[in-house]
């Protein structure tokens, strides 16, 4: 069984917690289990987590708990039915928490059989007044990826990271208390441009798996046909290509940059850290000439610790400290 399997068995809608042979898990278990999941997912979690505000961190585990398991339902299951009738349950566990948050005035749902993830993000939901929307846009974008398996055009690639990335950052704004219209804007262009980046380092991993992120109208202008892509070939179409579209991410990154220097204190680092790390892979991809086909590129520890180091300097040399 890999991980995420044994995950489902110990808390999925089949097993013994939810057949109601255990006593419902408490709001400490709950935030101990969504630590757990962050801190166990995600190898640089745990520097970004050094710089969040102490009060905030288990607030983003319970957060990033969610689209954890809102991913692996999306990517994990064999089958695409089953993966759309499991992200329906998350869905249904996501109404039943805020019905039950609205219906008892409720800080927590203690007591409350629910998955683990929801009962420790309603004291979140409460504090922050994090928006079911958001929660919902990202379940319906793993729920795309089960039916839409390539894009037409770019705008299409854009409705889907609307839903599959910008909700991300939203929710990161409530957690900051720094929602407004500009920063809502520049947290959307940051994450847009976030998704693109990831969409062209897995070009391969990704057409493995059947799905192709390269919007066809793009690969109609380099004249990089869908024979050459079924073959996976490398030439100057493609490369023309491939700069077009990182050209494209790198923009919608720096344009969200005036964003760090809106946020308050050490968040401004995690904000800073994750644009610059897109704009890190979007140099790797830039740097192997644009051939994702022949090597994923990746950012190392250590240059993911130097901008790391940059990003604190950054914070620390910024005007009005």
């Amino acid at each position: 069984m890999t991980v995420f399997e044994h995950e489902l068995a110990a808390w999925g809608p089949d097993s013994p917690y939810f057949a109601g042979s255990e006593a419902p898990v408490s709001l400490t278990q709950a935030e101990q289990y969504c630590r757990r999941i962050a801190l166990g997912h995600y190898e640089n979690f745990p520097v970004v987590s050094w710089a969040l505000p102490r009060d905030l961190r288990q607030h983003f585990f319970n957060v990033y708990a969610f689209c954890r398991w809102a991913d692996d339902l999306g990517d994990e299951i064999e089958g695409d039915q089953a993966s759309l009738q499991l992200l329906g349950w998350w869905r249904s566990q996501l109404e039943t928490c805020y019905g039950q948050l609205q219906g008892e005035a409720e800080t927590s749902i203690e007591g409350v059989r629910l998955h683990p993830v929801f009962v420790a993000l309603a004291p979140s939901i409460v504090e922050f007044g994090l928006p079911q929307s958001a929660f919902e846009h990202l379940i319906q974008a793993f729920e795309q990826d089960q039916c839409v398996t390539e894009y037409q055009t770019f705008d299409q690639l854009l409705d889907y990271c609307q839903r599959s990335a910008n909700p991300v950052g939203r929710l990161v704004l409530h957690l900051c208390r720094a929602v407004s219209d500009e920063n809502l804007a520049w947290s959307d262009s940051i994450c847009t441009g976030l998704q693109l980046a990831n969409f062209w380092q897995d070009v391969a991993r990704d057409f493995e798996i059947g799905r192709i992120y390269l919007p066809a109208e793009d690969r109609e202008r380099f004249g990089y046909t869908s024979a050459q892509l079924q073959g996976r070939e490398y030439n100057e179409s493609f490369r023309q290509l491939m700069a077009f579209e990182v050209q494209r991410a790198r923009q919608f990154l720096q344009d969200g940059l005036p964003l760090v220097t809106r946020l308050p204190g050490r968040l401004q680092v995690d904000i800073d850290l994750f644009a610059r790390g897109g704009l890190k892979i979007l140099d790797r991809i830039e740097g192997l000439q644009f051939h994702v086909w022949k090597e994923r590129p990746v950012v190392s520890r250590f240059e993911f610790a130097v901008l790391f180091l940059q990003s604190f300097v950054r914070r620390w040399r910024a005007p009005g400290r």
